[in-house]
């Protein structure tokens, strides 16, 4: 089934691009959805350390592009915006993961924290402050801070990696059961609630970003906070819902 919402210059571009690999029409395909690479990128950005080259990241996102391009097939009933999404996603996430940018002991003390989250919310059945954690794990608010701030992209990739993986990683446009079905709507559920546990601040940072997909200096503004306490309240959030996910994944 042909997509039709494509218009008839689109829809020849990838006729000659997919039969023939015409030059001239693989050029315009990359020109029109270039955007993706810089909509993909900004989910990124609002974690990522300083560490990491913005270079290195644009250019492992602009590969998935590449790769979605040269694996996409027009004749499924799927929009390649979506399809193209989750490559770009797929070719940041291995770029960093083989750069094995954050530090063997950074990820150790990340599994503790979010262990450390998931067993005190778990005891209180609603959101603990960074004093519980810091308190149970044995270290100061300061430590604990920087921990989650080193470890925020860590934690989105991890997220990202897992909802990537249930879409079939291996070009599968779809991959149904009814386990994965069943995994898929626990982890849902199981979200929606660790997000409503979520202490306001941090709730709000993550509704305005990725339901209203606002910038971090809009976010700052709108709460009246600088930019680094925005992210920081982020990689708390991020950390929690991890936490949470994990728990579904550890129980199904």
């Amino acid at each position: 089934m042909v997509n039709h919402k494509l218009s008839k210059e689109e829809l020849t571009c990838w006729s000659d691009w997919q039969q023939h690999r015409d030059p001239e029409a693989g050029e315009y395909l990359v020109e029109q959805y270039l955007p993706l690479v810089d909509y993909v990128i900004q989910r990124f950005m609002i974690s990522l350390p300083k560490t990491v080259e913005k270079d290195d990241v644009r250019s492992y996102a602009y590969e998935g592009l590449l790769d979605a391009l040269s694996k996409f097939n027009i004749e499924r009933d799927l929009k390649f915006e979506t399809y193209a999404s989750w490559r770009i996603k797929g070719a940041i996430i291995d770029g960093l993961r083989s750069s094995d940018w954050l530090p063997r002991s950074v990820r150790d003390k990340v599994k503790k924290i979010e262990k450390a989250y998931l067993l005190l919310e778990q005891q209180n059945s609603t959101s603990v402050s960074d004093e519980d954690v810091s308190s149970y794990l044995g270290i100061t608010k300061a430590e604990l801070n920087k921990t989650v701030s080193e470890a925020a992209l860590s934690t989105m990739i991890s997220m990202d990696d897992e909802n990537f993986e249930e879409q079939g990683r291996l070009g599968n446009y779809h991959v149904d059961s009814p386990e994965r079905h069943l995994s898929e709507q626990m982890t849902k559920e199981s979200l929606v609630r660790a997000i409503e546990r979520l202490p306001e601040k941090e709730k709000i940072t993550v509704s305005l970003c990725y339901f209203e997909e606002m910038k971090l200096t809009e976010i700052a503004e709108i709460l009246s906070v600088s930019v680094s306490r925005v992210s920081q309240l982020h990689s708390k959030a991020m950390l929690r819902l991890h936490a949470s996910i994990l728990s579904v994944h550890d129980n199904y």
